[in-house]
């Protein structure tokens, strides 16, 4: 019987999420080589193809989707058994707070990480749009860290990678032509929002509120049944979506930065730890984001 390392199975996983060796290398920080080298190792490990490369990106076989699944499971396993031997004397509560954006695409896989391998830890998430409320929280200390997006040049945090605002709309609707301009923005103290509105202003663009949401899933459901245009930063750009790049004025640069209370518990500093080493993060990682979206494109 012939056993499968963890380390080739983490690698598919991470392969099979973002469908692109490059994106997936930079998260498990190896060369692309590296971990064509190891897909194709895991390959002769189960005698069939799992994945099928092509020029912008590899698409799991069929075969492909019943190891995923299975060896997700094996993984979640295995980090919940090595968590609890190697961690079990870091216990406590960690009250994290971050947006909508964050809680629903990038911090995922980080925060199952996490539970995984401190399972004596108490996590509690608190989602809001407005990162100024979430900042207070922090300084309050009635958050122990909070992940947001901030205006690129503001001060306090760490800033961890930096983006750029743009203006979005359903490919199949010309929202962003209608007069006045219609908006589908998030609810008042975003910073989307208040970007938005006043570049508009500072244009003297005529425009409306015409849907307003407290999650980025209502926000773009309307923008992709053309109630409005909406503002995303461009690492975040998804299908059904497309960037509105001329006749509205530019938006601003953002950074994303992590605030952490004073005198935090040890769970709490792992976890920014964790929040602060992943390439989802950084510049670099914003860049590999870019780079997909465009080959895509």
């Amino acid at each position: 019987m012939r056993d499968l390392p963890i380390t080739l199975l983490r690698t598919f996983v991470v392969v099979a999420e973002t469908l692109n060796l490059t994106v997936a290398a930079g998260r498990l920080h190896r060369a692309p080589s590296t971990i064509s080298m190891q897909l194709s190792r895991l390959e002769d490990l189960v005698s069939t193809e799992l994945l099928e490369r092509g020029q912008y990106g590899v698409r799991l076989t069929p075969a492909g989707e019943l190891l995923r699944s299975h060896a997700q499971l094996l993984l979640n396993q295995h980090d919940r058994i090595l968590g609890a031997f190697l961690n079990a004397e870091i216990g406590g509560k960690v009250r994290f707070g971050t947006h909508d954006q964050y809680a629903t695409r990038s911090l995922p896989p980080l925060l199952e990480t996490f539970v995984l391998n401190y399972p004596e830890v108490r996590l509690e998430v608190q989602c809001d749009h407005r990162p100024q409320h979430l900042v207070a929280l922090v300084q309050q200390r009635k958050l122990d860290l909070a992940l947001v997006e901030m205006p690129l040049l503001s001060d306090g945090g760490q800033r961890l990678g930096r983006d750029d605002l743009v203006w979005v709309r359903s490919p199949l609707h010309q929202a962003h032509l209608r007069e006045p301009l219609p908006l589908a923005v998030f609810v008042e103290g975003c910073y989307h929002r208040d970007a938005a509105l006043q570049a508009l202003e500072q244009w003297e663009t005529p425009f409306r509120v015409a849907f307003t949401s407290q999650s980025r899933a209502g926000v773009l459901a309307a923008v992709r049944a053309g109630i409005g245009v909406g503002v995303i930063p461009r690492s975040t750009l998804e299908e059904g979506l497309v960037v509105v790049e001329e006749g509205l004025p530019p938006l601003p640069k953002t950074g994303t930065t992590l605030f952490v209370a004073e005198q935090v518990n040890e769970a709490t500093t792992r976890l920014a730890q964790i929040i602060r080493e992943s390439p989802q993060f950084t510049h670099a990682g914003f860049e590999a984001s870019h780079w997909l979206l465009h080959q895509l494109g």
